[in-house]
């Protein structure tokens, strides 16, 4: 049975991608989880991702891909610190939100990614403009104020509300589709009524690993 290891930095997104997995046919026990809470704590108090944090980031993707088939990093702030170590692990390391970048822009038009985190949107902004170079796809980002406030005091239903919220406004505005930047998001799909169901990140980050791991076998 393949192993994919998981680098967290919220406890309740282990529930989300343990459904993402059922979802895609994973068997039980075919993740394993890792939080690091401290990593995102420390770049949001220092404005973004140091070359610090991103060492931090390598260090403990590296104790996971010792024990694992591919790893997969599922905080979208912390995203480009798998540069810090791709070359250095044997096997797949992928970021989960660049799957969703890929899926997102595949049919071109315009792609509104919803991000909370204000040190998600630098990173986030990169891999969607890069992953869109190659089909036209026109890419907005767009941050939702006061969301991930919400989310750090617990009020779930209060967060998932403000994402959906911004989500039925991209597709007022004109979205072809919209991505939920963050795995923490993936309720909010479900409340969007005025649009296609909106993308998000446990799914495609997962099944991207397992495509990756089936073409080495």
């Amino acid at each position: 049975m393949m192993k994919i290891a998981l680098l967290h930095t919220a406890e309740s997104n282990i529930s989300i991608f343990q459904k993402a997995a059922s979802e895609i046919g994973l068997p039980q026990g075919a993740l394993h989880h890792e939080v690091r809470a401290d990593l995102l704590a420390a770049a949001e108090k220092a404005g973004g991702l140091t070359q610090e944090i991103a060492r931090e980031t390598g260090a403990a993707l590296l104790e996971l891909a010792r024990n694992a088939d591919a790893v997969v990093l599922a905080c979208s702030t912390l995203g480009p610190a798998i540069a810090e170590v791709e070359n250095a692990i044997e096997v797949p390391v992928l970021r989960v939100d660049a799957a969703l970048a890929k899926k997102a822009v595949k049919s071109g038009g315009l792609v509104v990614a919803i991000c909370a985190v204000e040190t998600t949107r630098a990173p986030t902004t990169r891999l969607f403009t890069e992953a869109a170079q190659s089909t036209g796809a026109q890419v907005e980002i767009r941050l939702v104020p006061g969301a991930w406030e919400l989310f750090k005091t617990g009020d779930r239903a209060g967060y998932l509300a403000a994402i959906a919220e911004a989500a039925e406004a991209a597709y007022d505005d004109g979205a072809t589709i919209v991505a939920l930047a963050q795995a923490s998001m993936v309720g909010a799909a479900d409340l969007v009524t005025n649009g296609p169901k909106p993308l998000s990140s446990p799914t495609a980050g997962l099944a991207a690993a397992v495509e990756l791991l089936s073409m080495r076998s």
